[in-house]
């Protein structure tokens, strides 16, 4: 029958503890500290705790089923890109004629069927003119970009587009134990003596989440769309097809079941960073332990108005992004290689020939 060992570290310097008869504590032979028993169990015990809840995923209370009846369906239009595979859905008064993933210039118009109808939408604020001139103030400056990318009738391409969103809504329990110091300094005759004082800082509590966003769309990275964050839930609406004339809407090729674990990760990372601000005064702070426990909570699907403009330039894909509500903008740029050269050429001649002005006096 196998026999579980524990191993009882030291939680300042990770070294072997000892128990200390005459002190009736363990004791850490490497650094000198001492502690009592039952501090040294709870510790473990609470790293057991957070081992085990690290293995359970939460569960999400996903229950969409309400997709657009057949008279709604009527009015809009779906359409698929046979480069890069994306879906886009509009009312059947807008004429799509290029992809806003990928660029390419044919789409194949299809009939809607079958598609899930979001909850919630916010409707687009900022209008394509907005957009350019936000694009000519993001590329100002930038010697190094090509020419094409400057261009007006360039610009002109960029698409206004209802991006798919999770909205995940839920409360985390959290227990938290830290490491700390306060270190001071004083000079007594001729020795600067630094006094470090350890701490033990514990922190519980829970915090409630709502509408915890996450793109459903695999054609936009995560982090354009987590750059231009945040959106104003004021704005947040049932949905209507009537917000749709003028601007397409993707079709979401990643499920809510699927975009659990980046919600998950931004719920665990916002309630650390959450309960890490409520700590201060310390010179050092190190995270023993955490345990968060996320509740289940249910699943909303919303579409967020989005500006984009994807560019392919010598075999690289470029994507623009501005947020259709608020106006922040996120944006790959490339770089002329030509221009780069032409801009070296330019400083390193003026330069070379200062130079050897420099050293010809030097010589004379």
């Amino acid at each position: 029958m196998a026999t579980e060992v524990k191993i009882y570290q030291c939680p300042n310097c990770l070294a072997g503890l000892r128990f200390d008869e005459k002190s009736g504590q363990l004791a850490c032979d490497s650094c000198g500290t001492t502690f009592e028993v039952s501090v040294i169990e709870q510790l473990l015990a609470d790293k057991e705790q957070a081992a085990a809840s690290a293995k359970i995923e939460p569960e999400w209370k996903i229950n969409l089923d309400n997709n657009f009846s057949e008279e709604e369906a009527k009015h809009l239009r779906a359409y698929s890109c046979p480069s890069c595979a994306a879906e886009i859905i509009c009312d059947n008064t807008t004429a799509a004629t290029s992809c806003p993933y990928c660029g390419n210039p044919t789409i194949i118009p299809g009939q809607l069927r079958g598609e899930l109808k979001p909850d919630y939408v916010i409707p687009f604020k900022l209008d394509k003119k907005a957009a350019v001139e936000a694009l000519k103030e993001f590329y100002n400056g930038k010697r190094l970009l090509p020419k094409y990318f400057s261009d007006e009738n360039h610009l002109e391409e960029v698409k206004g587009i209802y991006v798919p969103f999770w909205l995940y809504n839920g409360e985390a329990e959290a227990a938290m134990r830290f490491r700390a110091t306060k270190m001071s300094t004083y000079i007594l005759g001729n020795y600067k003596i630094t006094n470090i004082d350890h701490y033990r800082v514990a922190r519980e509590g829970s915090i409630s989440f709502e509408k915890v966003p996450v793109d459903g769309s695999s054609k936009i990275p995560n982090e354009h769309m987590e750059s231009i964050e945040p959106f104003n839930y004021n704005d947040l609406t049932p949905f209507s097809s009537a917000y749709l004339p003028g601007f397409l809407a993707k079709r979401y090729d990643e499920d809510a079941e699927t975009c659990t674990k980046r919600a998950n990760e931004r719920i665990f990372s916002s309630t650390e960073k959450a309960f890490i601000g409520t700590i201060s005064g310390y010179s050092t702070l190190t995270r023993e332990y955490s345990n968060i426990d996320l509740k289940k909570g249910d699943v909303k699907y919303a579409l967020m108005p989005v500006w984009l403009l994807s560019t392919r330039w010598k075999g690289k894909n470029f994507l623009f992004a501005m947020n259709g509500q608020t106006g922040k903008i996120i944006g790959d740029l490339p770089v002329d290689a030509g221009r780069y050269w032409g801009w070296i050429f330019m400083i390193a001649v003026p330069i070379a020939i200062l130079l050897a002005v420099i050293l010809f006096l030097g010589v004379n």
